[in-house]
């Protein structure tokens, strides 16, 4: 039982974290969320320490912030089907839904004046942060509650090599805590929460060949978590409070993209992102107690599969006052039907999104914009190993954005 939980709590922060598909939060701005995430050969802002810190390069103004926070709003998901009693292996039929999920998250971003032929950049984002709360059975045996916070905080630096040619890169540090709930009527009831704080790297490096174009790639490296965990409960009656560790990697991420300015006021870009997931073969814990281990500790299948994200956005300048923005992109997830779960239900997604930037005098920005998420039903045709078959739906996500920039 703690296995399970422990597994959940990982499975969602490293999906959100890496920026592949699944529950993710790649929008850490009013531009990037506005443009559905093709942002990156682009970036032209504050933001631009996290999404792409060779571009700060390119930045024309000496200093530049960008203050805001997003609103994320998660519909219940539904479930139509059969799960599997853990203890008696009976199948159960289930019309079940999650709990409504809203969270208001703030970020910053920074860029410095240019000192020589670099710039230093800070960021202080929340790459991940969600919550699923289910309340039935055979949803609580596994998956009761799932909430977690991440925090990252991303120093990056630039350095101009020639008039043409820029690159950079930083340093990830990344803090999780996550709360975890689970119970069967008759067996056990488990309550945990852990945390883990982790840093890896991210690499980047844009080339303009003229004012017009930009091509740029960015990097975010593999970093292995390591989740210290404490439950307590009972099982079969039996009171606990144990330790458990376990190592999982977050997958490395790849972003390709190219920008075109288009008579200076209408800019388009393009991003392909693809995030390796397929270095997720299984989870296995290690547990402090003989026992425990013997029984809970045995390794669990997840073989996900690598993953490509499209995305398209166009920026256009109506005048000096108002810029106006809207995306599109295309999102596989990377979770075979073979291990999908309660903990973490996804399918292959589209996301539409728009905003406008307002310039009430040189230096001031006040920005605004929506995103919607939109995955197709997510169907289960057999018992999978976690021992579900049925159709998930309602699989929909709105977010807002608002920020406050200052440049000069």
């Amino acid at each position: 039982m703690k296995k399970t939980v422990l597994t959940s709590i990982i499975t969602i922060f490293a999906v959100s974290s890496s920026f592949g598909a699944a529950y993710k939060i790649p929008e850490q701005s009013t531009r990037s969320m506005a443009l559905s995430g093709a942002y990156v050969a682009g970036a032209d802002s504050a933001d631009a320490s996290y999404f792409n810190p060779a571009n700060m390069s390119w930045l024309n103004t000496n200093l530049n912030l960008e203050v805001g926070f997003k609103y994320i709003y998660l519909p219940p998901i539904r479930f139509e089907g059969i799960g599997l009693d853990p203890i008696t292996l009976d199948p159960i039929i289930s019309k079940a839904q999650t709990r409504t999920e809203e969270f208001y998250i703030p970020y910053f971003h920074y860029v410095s004046p240019q000192v020589g032929r670099f710039r230093f950049g800070l960021s202080l984002t929340t790459p991940a942060g969600l919550s699923k709360r289910w309340q039935t059975d055979p949803q609580k045996f596994t998956a009761e509650e799932f909430t977690l916070k991440v925090a990252e905080l991303n120093p990056t630096v630039s350095l101009k090599l020639t008039s043409k040619l820029s690159i950079g890169g930083g340093i990830r540090f990344i803090y999780a805590e996550g709360i975890a709930k689970y119970q069967h009527p008759t067996a056990y009831k488990v309550d945990m929460d852990g945390d883990t704080f982790e840093y890896g790297y991210n690499l980047a490096i844009s080339y303009k060949p003229d004012e017009e174009f930009t091509l740029s790639a960015t990097y975010r490296s593999k970093v292995d978590l390591n989740l210290d965990g404490n439950a307590e409960g009972h099982l079969f009656g039996t009171p606990f409070i144990v330790n458990g560790k376990v190592q999982i990697p977050l997958p490395s991420a790849l972003n390709l993209g190219i920008a075109y300015l288009y008579k200076k006021k209408t800019k388009f870009e393009f991003v392909f992102e693809r995030t390796f997931w397929s270095a997720y073969k299984t989870l296995d814990f290690d547990f402090d107690n003989p026992a425990l281990e013997s029984t809970l500790g045995k390794p669990k299948k997840r073989d996900w599969d690598d993953t490509n994200t499209l995305r398209f956005g166009i920026t256009h300048s109506l005048s000096e006052k108002l810029d106006v923005m809207v995306g599109y992109a295309i999102d596989e997830t990377p979770i075979p039907e073979l291990t999908l779960g309660f903990e973490l239900p996804d399918s292959f997604g589209q996301i539409f999104s728009f905003g406008f930037l307002v310039h009430p005098t040189k230096n001031l920005e006040l920005g605004f914009a929506f995103l919607y998420v939109k995955k197709d039903d997510r169907y289960i045709d057999y018992i999978n190993l976690n021992g579900i078959q049925g159709r998930f739906s309602n699989l929909k996500a709105k977010l807002i954005n608002l920020s406050l920039g200052y440049k000069f």
